[in-house]
């Protein structure tokens, strides 16, 4: 370890020792990259992403609580849904005059538990193709849930209504900008098959079943969104961060500080707010703006190609570039992001800058070539990408 980097390390543990953290002093800190050693990544991204306050003595009372919580959304979620299947066709009378599969009303079990199907499917769908370049996601947790693989327990787990459920997944993923798409072309690309993917014994989970259950919560407590795709691919980098830490509180730590990241770009997956000054496409809008103002030459030059924000931009800015790099790279990017005091304008900065270092191969390229080069970015350097972002960022 170089002297250097030990040198952040001991900066960083400064900042976090004191009984009031100075949150300008870490996001500063923080801004330039969190080194991983030593939890300090996990506590800065808590800090962060508003989960833990500034106040270093109320976080052992406020992870108790949170953890608890999550313990009783798990208990009412799941395992109480599981065990009121696992009863529903004990009585024919009961479930008949009752209850019963084919209920229209709206305030019905059956009814609510066939929706939940149609989301769990499509988040089933989507988290087993997680990262598909490591194989962290589908290796066995050191810390599975007790509460849900308890063997005495005989409820329907999520495991058990995604292999039992006779239900056709309907597509509810809404990908919305024609020709873009929420999966990189430079990715390795994911078994055809979904059944390549051994599901682990009894007892185990793979990391994908914990992300799937923390998705499935978030759709059950979040209606007005619930799930969309491409939230898997938001969650994925905040667990794969919590869980190589090792915590047994990985999952609950996730749920939350997925939910506070939610609450600040669930924007982004709205379809209704598309065109408002929150919705994506406003910020869009701004990435080519802020070109213009930057680089005139290079923004004609992709307005004269016709080559709309959208057909990449949407990807970029939705999935907080968690699909264009590798996860050690996303994770670095993240670093800056939630420093970032006015909260993701500087990811506006980023796709600028993205844009401005292959200027010269945009300005030669056609049409299709540069389509090329903006759906499967070239450089991979994101070091050299934040240093020119932050360029731009000084230069206002």
């Amino acid at each position: 370890m170089s002297s250097l980097h030990k040198s952040r390390i001991a900066d960083f543990q400064d900042v976090l020792k004191e009984p009031s953290i100075a949150l300008e002093k870490l996001r500063e800190l923080s801004f330039s990259g969190i080194p991983c050693e030593g939890g300090l990544r996990c506590l800065c991204w808590k800090i962060l992403l508003n989960y833990l306050p500034l106040e270093r003595a109320s976080w052992t009372s406020i992870l108790a609580k949170q953890r608890e919580l999550y313990a009783q959304f798990l208990r009412e979620m799941i395992i109480q849904p599981g065990i009121a299947k696992a009863n529903m066709g004990v009585s024919r009378e009961d479930v008949t005059f009752e209850d019963h599969p084919l209920n229209p009303n709206p305030d019905s079990r059956w009814n609510t538990y066939f929706k939940d199907n149609e989301v769990l499917l499509q988040i089933d769908k989507d988290v087993r193709r997680l990262c598909p370049d490591i194989s962290f996601f589908q290796r066995a947790t050191d810390y599975p849930c007790l509460l849900i693989l308890d063997p005495q327990n005989e409820f329907e787990t999520l495991r058990k209504r995604v292999e039992q459920t006779t239900l056709k997944s309907q597509t509810v993923a809404r990908n919305r900008s024609g020709v873009t798409n929420m999966s990189s072309p430079h990715k390795n690309s994911v078994p055809s098959s979904l059944n390549e993917y051994e599901v682990l014994p009894n007892g185990c989970e793979a990391h994908w079943e914990v992300v799937e259950r923390i998705l499935f919560i978030y759709a059950k407590l979040n209606p007005g969104i619930a799930y969309v795709q491409g939230m898997n691919e938001i969650v994925g980098p905040l667990y794969y961060t919590f869980a190589t830490d090792p915590n047994k509180h990985a999952e609950a730590d996730t749920f939350f500080c997925f939910t506070n990241l939610m609450a600040e770009i669930r924007d982004n997956f709205i379809k209704s707010l598309d065109d408002s000054q929150c919705g994506i496409t406003y910020k869009m809008e701004k990435v080519y703006s802020t070109l213009k103002d930057k680089d005139v030459e290079l923004y004609l030059k992709l307005q004269e190609q016709n080559i709309k924000p959208q057909f990449f931009a949407f990807r970029w800015l939705t999935l907080l570039l968690s699909q264009e790099f590798l996860l050690p790279d996303v994770i670095r990017i993240w670093d800056s992001l939630f420093a970032d005091d006015n909260r993701f304008d500087f990811l506006l900065l980023v796709c600028c800058a993205m844009l401005m270092l292959i200027r010269e191969q945009l300005l030669e390229g056609d049409f299709t070539v540069n389509m090329r080069l903006l759906q499967d970015y070239p450089i991979t350097d994101v070091c050299q990408i934040l240093q020119k972002a932050k360029e731009l960022q000084d230069s206002k």
